[in-house]
């Protein structure tokens, strides 16, 4: 019997890729962008609207769920996708990067990495054989390794080091992985910083340990977007065609399109909802700023054509009212707003690589960004 989780490549455009992938929760269609749910929810928005906005699956975190309530409580009231009432396919991060950038205690060592909760100082150990298990308690149906993550600019000592610490980790997770039950996929993670040849040597090392997945990271934290891209594009032809590619952390509806054009299939990122909840709206228009005084008289809508109802039904007007008032209802709105967005980008870029025309997506999607659709007319 063959395992549930399984990678079909449908098309190419160039570097563009859209296939699909299954889990034993449903099939995800790639490129996919997957809202990012810490805690087990997508923060300030109902899952509803979620799965409404096309969301194929969301991503939760295992740092913050070992931490509260526990992977152990979650596993006791039935799995994460009974606990938080998601039927859809769930991807768990290893937790590795939250305790590098939210512990501000840690020893890294060849065991794991040990630091303190920032919820309440308490010292917890996090080992690659601790991380699998957490994301077997939860239930995800697709793991990430653990890993290490070195923020840039870094010495090139530091940056080696941590990439070949993760590929020793990565050894130890996929022994782990074993354990968990059949049909639920593990990924590995690309490390090596803006180093190509140490890219190389990670993908190739990953490769022969053999994983569901790749994954790049170490990226956005803290190099230009060039940089970022032409990692992106000399390291994407490294792992395998056949086997989904994820870009980790990534990004703004440019670096989406960019990074599909250099053949990632997979993203998640925090920006739709932290903009939203911060006034910006993502649009077919570019990003509007509704905070902005010139919205405060403007009856239109953010996009009168949208399938998005926050983005169809309310005016700007309203909109930016709500923020002026403070009231959380304008920050949900707008989070809804760009979920939306970030679903239509990526199914567009779907079907047009499916149509072969995805150069011609990435233009036009471009140019219309540059409009002037985000000022009252007269």
């Amino acid at each position: 019997m063959a395992e549930p989780f399984s990678f079909r490549l449908i098309a190419t455009d160039g570097g563009a890729r859209t296939g699909e992938i299954a889990t034993p929760h449903g099939a995800v269609r790639t490129p996919a962008f997957m809202p990012v749910g810490t805690q087990g929810a997508i923060k300030g928005v109902h899952h509803d609207d979620v799965r409404a906005s096309g969301a194929d699956i969301m991503l939760a975190n295992t740092y913050h769920l070992m931490l509260r309530p526990s992977a152990e409580r979650v596993a006791a009231l039935g799995g994460l996708h009974t606990f938080i009432g998601w039927p859809l396919p769930i991807i768990t991060d290893s937790g590795g990067f939250q305790v590098m950038s939210l512990s501000a205690l840690r020893k890294v060592t060849e065991a794991g990495v040990t630091f303190r909760s920032h919820l309440d100082g308490a010292m917890v150990e996090l080992t690659p054989e601790r991380a699998v298990e957490m994301q077997g308690l939860l239930g995800s149906d697709i793991a990430m390794q653990l890993d290490e993550c070195v923020r840039l600019p870094a010495e090139p000592a530091e940056i080696a080091r941590a990439m070949e610490l993760s590929l020793r980790w990565a050894e130890r997770c996929k022994r782990a992985f074993k354990n968990l039950p059949a049909g639920r996929a593990l990924f590995g993670i690309v490390q090596g910083g803006d180093d190509l040849k140490l890219r190389e040597r990670s993908a190739r090392a990953l490769r022969d340990i053999g994983f569901h997945g790749y994954a790049l990271g170490g990226l956005a934290v803290g190099e230009t977007q060039e940089v970022m891209l032409n990692i992106v594009g000399e390291s994407a032809p490294m792992l395998p065609a056949d086997q989904p590619r994820y870009l980790m952390g990534v990004g703004t509806p440019a670096d989406l399109l960019e990074a599909v054009a250099r053949g990632i299939d997979m993203f998640d990122c925090v920006l739709p909802t932290r903009n939203g909840r911060h006034g910006l709206a993502f649009t077919r228009f570019g990003a509007i700023n509704i905070k902005n005084a010139h919205h405060a008289d403007d009856p239109r809508p953010l996009d009168a054509e949208s399938g998005c109802p926050a983005a169809r039904d309310f005016s700007r007007a309203y909109l930016h009212h709500l923020f002026r008032a403070g009231e959380a209802l304008g920050g949900t709105l707008l989070s809804i707003v760009n979920l939306y967005y970030y679903q239509d980008l990526l199914a567009g870029a779907r079907s047009a690589i499916a149509a072969g025309r995805f150069g011609d997506y990435r233009a036009q999607t471009v140019d219309g960004w540059r409009l002037k659709g985000n000022r009252p007319s007269g």
